[in-house]
């Protein structure tokens, strides 16, 4: 999608649960988005694509064991109503054992017109779901939540933050920790000096040639420190 501003993207969230996502979409950055029209977010009830008068979404797995299953249909119902309308550049279904979310995976998602995001909930959906209608998996880090809901808005946030327009200062996203496979220097703001602590000379002194190695240094110092792991993947 792309209006006269340039890029903007769609995010369509499929849940059982929309009400866990109505603050979040409507405050801070997201809200600032919508607001300049740069994205546009639509959330949909899979149980409005339920055919029993209880609304049925969930049934106990095949097999036996603990927990419950997201039936196939309205799942899948849900995603072939929404590509009748328009269609989609990816299917994400936010999972545990997905790939693992990325700064380089938002960056290519906010590349992107338009994105659905399904949310799993209970133990998860029926496997069929997986194979005939989901492009990409992912996961947020190695822990279970409740649902998918929060994994989406993860998502959703670090996606649509990376769009040009979105955030007042540009600069801010493309200096972000990950952006480059470091982390990010460490900040400071006045006071000067607080309760004996004092801001590094070097960023006072107007020199932005020596603030930029500072910077770039202090960078590699952290992200040594705190996440070798990133070292050695460059």
């Amino acid at each position: 999608m792309r209006d006269g501003n340039g890029m903007s993207i769609r995010i369509d969230i499929l849940s059982a649960v929309p009400k866990l996502l109505a603050s979040p979409l409507s405050e801070s950055i997201l809200k600032i988005a919508q607001e300049k029209k740069l994205a546009e977010f639509a959330v949909h009830d899979l149980r409005s694509f339920t055919h029993d008068k209880h609304h049925t979404l969930d049934e106990s797995p095949y097999g036996g064991g603990a927990g419950m299953i997201l039936k196939p249909e309205p799942i899948v119902e849900c995603i072939e109503s929404l590509q009748a309308q328009r269609t989609y550049d990816e299917i994400i279904y936010v999972s545990a054992d997905g790939e693992p979310f990325t700064q380089k995976i938002a960056n290519d998602l906010s590349l992107k017109s338009n994105v659905m995001i399904l949310c799993g909930h209970y133990k998860g959906v029926d496997e069929r779901v997986r194979q005939s209608v989901i492009t990409r998996e992912i996961s947020i880090g190695d822990y279970v939540l409740t649902g998918g809901e929060l994994a989406a808005l993860v998502i959703a946030d670090a996606v649509v933050r990376l769009i040009p327009g979105v955030i007042g200062d540009g600069e801010s996203a493309l200096t972000d920790s990950f952006q480059d496979g470091l982390l990010d220097s460490p900040h400071y703001t006045r006071p000067p000096e607080y309760r004996g602590m004092k801001v590094p000379d070097v960023l006072l002194s107007g020199n932005h040639k020596e603030i930029a190695a500072w910077r770039e240094e202090e960078r590699t110092k952290r992200t040594e420190k705190r996440r070798e792991d990133l070292i050695h993947k460059k």
